[in-house]
């Protein structure tokens, strides 16, 4: 019997995750079972319970190879100094992450569009309202800040200001997920997001003076994504059947 060594266990796993990847974006989550992934994989499904516990504990793990838009931009973020700057900067990294990261795009997708959160899966929605927690904590806390250092008390509560913005960044996100031709995603996200800022009291404009093209150099270093340009998020794309 063949030895089996820890770099052919590793591969066996890459192998697999790989494959959860493209079967959850092509099929949906629900529609995926273990033994299609470890078909598309070429190997068996005990292959698959040798390193994961169930199809959540794979979805997790298929999850953390990658650093999601949303989770990239509050690390990359705090380059910045002034709080509304923070505030700005996580937006505007979470949107060129999406519209130049290919895997982050797809595991994006599959998280936010494939996803039935029932069953064994109900444990995948436990870590994405944990993550959706300390992001709202996150903003809230920026917020409030931005608000001291501007002296002028916010027109909605801190927290209400941190769900708007949100909701306006996740919502730009996923209609450019439908169909990325439609618009330029960190075009329209950008001038989204400075208008909400501006109802808020602030002055985005001067938010972004001299800091965002040096704060997102890094990202295109580490991800191999060519220098963002307009045409970047109209990438044709395949039609595909969705999990509603």
């Amino acid at each position: 019997m063949v030895r089996r060594t820890k770099a052919d266990a590793e591969a066996t796993r890459h192998a697999l995750l790989d494959a959860a990847e493209q079967l959850f974006q092509a099929r949906g989550v629900s529609r995926t079972t273990l033994q299609d992934i470890a078909n598309a994989a070429g190997t068996t499904r005990g292959a698959i319970y040798w390193h994961f516990q169930d199809k959540a504990d794979l979805f997790n793990a298929m999850m953390e190879r990658v650093t999601l838009p949303l989770e990239q931009s509050t690390y990359t973020a705090q380059a910045a100094e002034a709080p509304l700057q923070q505030i700005r900067l996580s937006v505007l990294v979470a949107l060129h992450k999406t519209a130049t990261d290919e895997r982050a795009r797809r595991v994006f997708e599959i998280a936010t569009q494939q996803v039935e959160y029932n069953g064994e899966m109900l444990a995948v929605r436990e870590r994405k309202l944990r993550w959706r927690d300390d992001y709202l904590a996150y903003l809230t806390q920026q917020f409030e800040a931005a608000a001291a250092e501007a002296r002028f008390p916010l027109p909605i509560p801190s927290r209400s200001a941190a769900l708007g913005l949100k909701a306006i960044l996740t919502g730009t996100l996923d209609n450019w997920l439908l169909d990325p031709r439609d618009f330029d995603l960190v075009q329209v996200g950008t001038q989204v997001m400075d208008r909400y800022l501006a109802g808020l009291g602030f002055s985005p404009a001067g938010a972004a003076q001299g800091l965002l093209p040096a704060a997102l150099a890094p990202l295109n270093a580490v991800s191999g994504a060519a220098p963002l340009r307009p045409t970047d998020s109209r990438k044709p794309v395949r039609s595909r059947t969705r999990t509603v």
